[in-house]
């Protein structure tokens, strides 16, 4: 799978990319709650795409890293397209 398969709402098999770069982090609250999240821009060689990083993900991965998404998903915020691991998913870090 590559990025410019990806669709909106759609589950992601595997898809393996290169961390570009990874914001801050920011803590959020909700009904489950507390947690941190931060936003990553990850590529293949068919494009780009925002990665959404959760909790332990976020000290696991950093730029120039590949990644690996299983059991991901991919939805549309704000026009822009991002995948991540959900509930069910999994990230791993290729080791180097």
């Amino acid at each position: 799978m590559n990025v410019k398969d990806l669709q909106p709402n759609s589950a992601v098999d595997v898809l393996e990319l290169e961390v570009i770069e990874v914001e801050e982090p920011r803590e959020f609250i909700n009904f489950r709650g507390t947690g941190r999240v931060a936003n990553a821009r990850a590529k293949d060689e068919s494009g780009e795409i925002k990665l959404t990083l959760w909790n332990e993900q976020i000290d696991k991965v950093k730029s120039g890293d590949k990644v690996v998404i299983e059991n991901g998903w991919v939805k549309e915020f704000r026009g822009e397209l991002q995948v991540s691991t959900g509930r069910l998913g999994k990230l791993t870090v290729a080791e180097k």
